[in-house]
């Protein structure tokens, strides 16, 4: 095969890296739960050894941040094991693995965003889940490339921005969260840098220090309530109708799993090593706005 094994093809971000291999001509083999199940390890090792790819990329995740708190076995099983499987698959193999992990590993007490050498200190089974699932990956597999991204949005499945959108023909008016603060993401962003680092490996151009832990978010640092307001000036010439936004507080809107209160992330790292930095946020949030909204079909790809 030599391309692509990759995990969690029906998410967000794993959607989107099949989609744009498949429009780059890169062979990738895009696997969902129901074709693989990364929480049994034979079943792992068989399919790495079978498709023998260049590289895995596990986009695989239990993101029920709720739900997790009353499932952990689960969240466990998949975020932590499920991503130890497939890292000690991959150094059976000797290829590497890169693996999604999130923001959501750190409590939000800095008031500075986090770069990689802070430690992890989770407020949520979540958040515990993932960041065992990093300690694993980097403890059974040394070529590993660690991704931590952050409040991911997209064209493919449920997110924010289409929460957003949905609300706007329901509702005057819509409360949202002021007080926690992180990167907005785009997944087709996401997806173009991982292809970057795939391709690097093809062409045996891969950077000193290229393995690691890596941060890569969007670049502009904003509340959900900012967030919310972005999308809603970008897409007010395309709705029918605008709502208004209130601003709330954490505290007014309680969930079961608590989430950090500032989660935004130094991306200063990935860019000095891989030479790749996140465009504006504007920029991709208009991408996505444009495509869902039906100005234009997904079909091209744009490059860094």
């Amino acid at each position: 095969m030599a391309g692509i094994l990759l995990t969690g093809a029906n998410g967000q971000v794993g959607w989107e890296i099949a989609r744009q291999a498949r429009l780059l001509g890169l062979p990738c083999q895009a696997l969902e739960r129901t074709s693989l199940d990364i929480t049994v390890a034979d079943a792992v090792l068989r399919a790495v050894v079978h498709f023998a790819p260049l590289v895995v990329i596990n986009a695989a995740a239990y993101t029920n941040v709720d739900k997790a708190e009353t499932d952990s076995e689960t969240a466990f099983s998949v975020n932590r094991d499920g991503a130890a499987h497939l890292a000690h698959a991959c150094a059976r193999v000797d290829i590497p693995i890169i693996h999604i992990s999130t923001d959501y590993v750190f409590d939000g007490t800095k008031k500075t965003p986090y770069t990689e050498d802070d430690p992890g200190s989770p407020l949520s089974i979540y958040g515990e889940s993932k960041l065992a699932g990093e300690a694993a990956v980097r403890e059974y597999c040394a070529k590993h490339v660690v991704l931590r991204t952050a409040w991911v949005y997209g064209l493919h499945g449920p997110n924010f921005v289409k929460t957003m959108l949905r609300l706007a023909g329901e509702r005057d008016q819509i409360k949202v969260v002021d007080d926690q603060f992180g990167n907005p993401t785009f997944a087709g962003d996401l997806g173009r840098a991982i292809l970057t680092l795939v391709r690097r490996l093809q062409l045996g151009t891969w950077p000193k220090q290229g393995f690691g832990t890596f941060h890569l978010a969007g670049e502009w640092t904003t509340s959900w309530c900012g967030f919310a307001q972005m999308i809603f000036e970008e897409a007010r010439p395309r709705l029918a109708h605008v709502p208004a936004i209130e601003p709330i507080t954490t505290a007014d809107y309680p969930t079961l799993a608590k989430r950090p209160a500032y989660s935004a992330l130094d991306c200063g790292r990935f860019a000095r090593i891989h030479g790749i930095a996140m465009r504006p946020g504007r920029s991709a949030l208009s991408e996505m706005l444009d495509t869902t909204l039906g100005l234009f079909p997904a079909k091209g790809i744009r490059k860094f």
